[in-house]
């Protein structure tokens, strides 16, 4: 038995890590009913929605503020995690087992379902010291962010719930950090994911053809490893750098072929790509299409992910939220720094609607394993980030 076993929000934690809400056919029932009964014991007001269908629901805990006529504070996470390959883990990876250094382990405990519940007990410990807020509270629960969010926050932010809430500013998600520091994301790169269909001239493998799908296949490989490598460059020439702040290009499928003696009609590459936010994205589209010309033509481009464009959300004085949240940070002596998110988060949902959202989680000195086997985070490092959370959702709220 650790010392950790009788603490409350400890146990909530743990309670709420071993709803399996994993992909792929995520049932989202007994998270609801979970959250459900955490509305019920921290007095708060729960409604459901589907803004897409009914397998997805989106939650949202609400704390009326003082001055309801304000906007309103969205405090977002989401319910669903990745697969697991169990035989990788060490401990039962919807177990939430915690081991004598208080290491909690189990899919979600930093991806991200400890901020969801760090949320909750923050606002139960407002509640206990009678704080009393002047923004409305609403505290978010959203599906599918794993696997893009067509059916989560996308299809939220353009319903006539999500409207109603009347929203000025949201906090989501940011990542583990293995120094005793915190990113804070203000912006995204923008996904621009696509797939280049080359076809071209078919026949025998014992000639020598012109204008084959190969070597379409070669020159548009070329092109883009190449700005792989410059933008690659670019972090080992600045260390000020950081990997959110230039464009990454990730060749991640090949297709293509019958056998070893056919020249194919047709191959393609499947590309991740994530637009550094200086990037403009339609000269970027067009660069692409260049090549796609220069290689001869007869090649299609089809987008997988393209994402919008987005407003970066101010991180200076004239931004409330911003100094309502840096303020916090400057009181408890935190180390943050700002940074462009390398990846993509729900946020990016909320800046498309040109408001304001930082994303944040007081998880230093742990190491990155969202979406890795063992993932893991530490009792104190959570119930520290209570506090954390206590301070900066005061903070926003009285903005």
């Amino acid at each position: 038995m650790s010392k950790w076993d009788n603490n409350e929000e400890i146990q909530i934690f743990r309670e709420y890590l071993r709803i399996p809400t994993v992909h792929p056919n995520v049932d989202y029932e007994p998270c609801v009913k979970f959250l459900q009964r955490q509305a019920k014991s921290l007095n708060l007001s729960v409604s459901i929605c589907y803004p897409a269908n009914e397998k997805c629901p989106v939650v949202i805990l609400t704390w009326t503020g003082l001055n309801p006529d304000l906007s309103a504070i969205m405090l977002n996470s989401h319910m669903d995690v990745v697969p697991v390959d169990e035989k990788r883990w060490t401990h039962g990876p919807f177990d939430a087992d915690i081991d004598q250094d208080g290491r909690i382990f189990a899919r979600g405990s930093q991806d991200m379902k400890s901020t969801g519940m760090q949320y909750l007990a923050a606002i139960r410990a407002l509640k206990k010291d009678e704080k009393q807020l002047q923004r409305t509270i609403h505290v978010t629960f959203v599906p599918d962010e794993e696997i893009g969010s067509e059916f989560g926050m996308k299809a939220f932010v353009n319903s006539s719930e999500f409207k109603q809430l009347n929203i000025g500013f949201s906090l989501d998600e940011s990542c583990a950090f293995p120094l005793n520091k915190m990113p804070v994301f203000y912006a995204e790169r923008r996904q621009f994911a696509l797939e280049l269909i080359c076809e071209g001239q078919a026949g025998h493998g014992c000639i020598i053809q012109e204008n084959t799908p190969g070597e379409k296949v070669q020159y548009m490989l070329n092109k883009l490893m190449e700005l792989r490598k410059i933008e690659s460059q670019k972090l080992k020439d600045n260390p000020e750098l950081k990997m959110g702040d230039v464009t990454a290009i990730n060749l991640t499928m090949m297709k293509g072929g019958l056998q070893t003696n056919v020249v194919p009609s047709e191959m393609s590459l499947t590309f991740d790509i994530r637009l550094a936010i200086d990037v403009d994205h339609d000269a970027f589209e067009q660069q692409i299409k260049g090549w796609c010309a220069e290689a001869g033509g007869g090649i299609t481009i089809k987008p997988i992910l393209k994402d919008a464009e987005a407003s970066i959300t101010k991180t200076d004085h004239s931004n409330p939220f911003w100094v309502a949240f840096e303020d916090a940070v400057k009181e408890l002596n935190l180390d943050v720094e700002k940074w462009v998110c390398p990846g993509s988060t729900d946020a990016r949902y909320i800046r498309e609607l040109n408001l304001p959202a930082l994303g944040f989680m007081p998880m230093p000195n742990t190491p990155i394993r969202l979406h890795d086997h063992d993932e893991f985070i530490q009792a104190d490092i959570y119930l520290n980030g209570i506090n954390i959370y206590k301070k900066i959702i005061s903070n926003l709220a009285n903005a």
